[in-house]
């Protein structure tokens, strides 16, 4: 077993443990792998051992690695801010985009998804914590840009995604998440056209998932936790 696998096997152990320890099923909480700065041979590890999601940060990482993948069938989320001149780029390779953050953004994805043979996956990306050096719409925001994104007719908003507080107070990480469950419930109970599936939570990462779980994460994005520590 290579050292991708076994870490992949204690991550996904973990998973299922943070689940049944809420009360969910571990089969309702999916594995994200963030592959940022990770070589392509090493997500192809990550493959051999069972993985089906991955999630690119970067549009130029994007298309270095995506070629040498697409051999193995697997799932590809574009996580990291998107640059609107690089929509082009990551629309060739990108299931889904999951950092949604302003109406603009949105139109930019919805006219470049027009010549995709299915609608566009979208997530938005909110900024739960409040801290000024992450991206993402205001809770009170959320509402809005759903609603926009809804009317689109080449995007399917899947659900919402935020980056955890960034604190050793397990509660602000908690409330973080919790505020993400919070905006996810009142914009599919909105009755906003095009918002009713939007019930999936992309949030917590290698050093938090368990607390993420526990408020509801369907998706959690891990990269340290499989790959190591990233190189500079």
């Amino acid at each position: 077993m290579t050292a991708v696998a076994a870490s992949l096997e204690a991550v996904r152990s973990r998973t299922a443990t943070a689940a049944e320890a809420a009360g969910r099923d571990p089969d309702d909480v999916r594995l994200l792998l963030a592959v940022k700065r990770v070589e392509a041979v090493r997500i192809q590890e990550a493959f051999a051992a069972g993985a089906t999601l991955i999630g690119q940060n970067r549009a130029q990482e994007l298309i270095a690695t995506e070629p040498d993948l697409v051999d193995v069938p697997h799932e590809t989320h574009f996580i990291g801010h998107l640059q609107s001149n690089k929509v082009n780029q990551v629309m060739r390779w990108a299931d889904c985009v999951q950092s949604v953050d302003s109406a603009k953004l949105a139109r930019r994805l919805d006219r470049a998804a027009e010549t995709r043979e299915r609608d566009l996956d979208v997530f938005i990306q909110v900024n739960t914590s409040g801290e000024e050096t992450k991206a993402g719409v205001t809770p009170e925001a959320a509402g809005e840009l759903a609603a926009v994104v809804g009317s689109l007719e080449h995007l399917h908003l899947r659900g919402f995604m935020t980056i955890g507080a960034n604190s050793s107070d397990a509660g602000e990480v908690r409330a973080s998440y919790t505020g993400l469950a919070e905006v996810a419930r009142a914009v599919v109970g909105s009755g906003e056209a095009g918002t009713g599936e939007a019930r999936e939570l992309s949030m917590g990462m290698s050093g938090d998932l368990e607390i993420a779980i526990a408020a509801g994460a369907t998706m959690v994005r891990v990269g340290t936790g499989v790959f190591g520590t990233r190189a500079v």
